[in-house]
């Protein structure tokens, strides 16, 4: 067994870094998220309003938020920090695509301040938005749940009848014509019906089920459809033997369904927007952290210097995510070990009897694909500080985009004068 998944890390990067920027870190590859939102703009390049807003809760960083912004992208908001966010860098507008549930008013408030298009998770909160923020925007869009099983050739791919989010298909019905007596003019679909799907027939299937619906809506309401949102959901190949999703081929494919439902029923000016976090961000980051300790009792363990604190991940959802030992990237994969961090959890583990490279105490550690849902899901248990985020310039820089946190971020939160 040996070693092979390929990262944009290595050992003399890592020591030469070791210094400035101490383990545990989060890096991420700027030439390769560049090249990668190149290529998804390209696959949808045959829509002239293609636009992808990109999921800031994947990875909530400026600096890599206006590097895609640079490449066209918009971004796609939940909450009122995502649109403070967005604000400091400058994306405001149609730039932003507002899509919540269970909403604050001061979410709507400040989402209508920037200009947002709001997406409306449920009929209740166009009055809910209206009765806070005072009127209706003439761009709105909202959120389609189909209920039941999703499924592709007869295989179930999720269950959105067990979802919170969306409406049924009468309940937009109602919406569109509730938002049009109210003023709004131009309408859009969005729909979330999978995750991480490995197959290159998610959109192209789901842009059917939408392209259908909005022919229907446009027939009962008359209402103008401007745009259908087919959100995220394209995955990303964990696993070493894993199939990277062909992007190029998926974007031909809801082109032809495109030419097929919409451009009959004259709809052939509706825009196609995405919300691809992990698709775009995810095989572009590493978390790198240290071994410092190694435990051989019932099992072999080597400890480090990361824990679920910077990847909740394998924690949560006991997902997999490979390691590389730099420097060991030749070496037969001969050692069966657990890979632990040092919370008070037994979960706080990234790796279970996994096959790797004889591991010794200062060995480096790339734990691949954290460029989304990584450092984002960070959290304070134990005490343990989030990381640092980096940012691997195309000329071969290494930058700070987020220093790590100290004890006295930690405290500040805390009032100890009224002890």
């Amino acid at each position: 067994m040996t070693e092979s998944k390929q990262t944009f890390m290595n050992l003399d990067l890592v020591l030469k870094l070791k210094d400035k920027f101490p383990t545990p870190y989060h890096i991420y590859d700027e030439k390769g998220i560049i090249e990668n939102v190149r290529k998804l703009n390209k696959a949808f390049s045959w829509n002239p309003g293609f636009r992808e807003y990109f999921a800031v809760k994947a990875t909530p960083n400026p600096h890599i938020m206006k590097l895609l912004a640079k490449e066209g992208c918009g971004m796609d908001c939940s909450s009122l920090t995502e649109l403070m966010l967005s604000e400091k860098c400058g994306i405001k507008g149609e730039h932003i695509m507002f899509s919540s549930n269970n909403t604050p008013a001061e979410d709507f408030v400040k989402a209508a301040e920037l200009g947002a298009i709001i997406n409306f998770d449920d009929i209740t909160h166009i009055d809910f938005f209206e009765k806070n923020v005072g009127y209706i925007p003439e761009t709105v869009s909202c959120r389609y749940n189909p209920g039941g099983y999703f499924e592709i050739s007869n295989a179930i791919m999720d269950s959105p009848g067990d979802a919170k989010y969306g409406m049924t298909q009468p309940q937009i019905c109602q919406a569109f014509r509730i938002l049009k007596e109210k003023g709004a003019k131009l309408f859009g679909i969005h729909a979330f019906l999978a995750s991480n799907t490995m197959t290159d027939d998610y959109y192209p299937v789901l842009a059917g089920q939408l392209f259908r619906l909005a022919v229907s809506l446009k027939e009962e309401t008359g209402c103008k459809i401007g745009f259908i949102n087919l959100s995220g959901g394209i995955g990303i190949p964990y696993r070493p033997d894993g199939r990277e999703a062909d992007i190029l081929a998926i974007g031909e494919s809801v082109r032809r369904v495109y030419e097929q439902i919409l451009v009959p029923a004259g709809m052939g000016d509706v825009a196609i927007y995405t919300e691809l976090g992990r698709f775009v961000l995810g095989p572009y980051g590493n978390l790198i952290t240290k071994a410092i300790h190694q435990k051989h009792i019932h099992k072999n363990y080597i400890g480090v210097d990361a824990c679920a604190c910077n990847l909740m991940r394998p924690a949560m959802y006991g997902a997999y995510h490979h390691i590389t030992v730099l420097g060991k990237e030749n070496l037969p994969c001969d050692h069966m070990y657990d890979i632990a961090g040092g919370l008070c959890e037994n979960n706080d583990k990234f790796a279970v009897d996994r096959w790797l490279p004889a591991i010794t105490v200062g060995d480096y550690l790339a734990i691949h694909d954290t460029g989304a849902h990584g450092h984002a899901m960070g959290y304070n248990y134990n005490g343990k500080l989030r990381s640092a985020e980096l940012l691997l310039r195309e000329n071969g820089d290494v930058i700070q985009i987020r220093r790590a946190e100290t004890p006295e971020d930690y405290f500040a939160t805390l009032d100890f004068d009224k002890l």
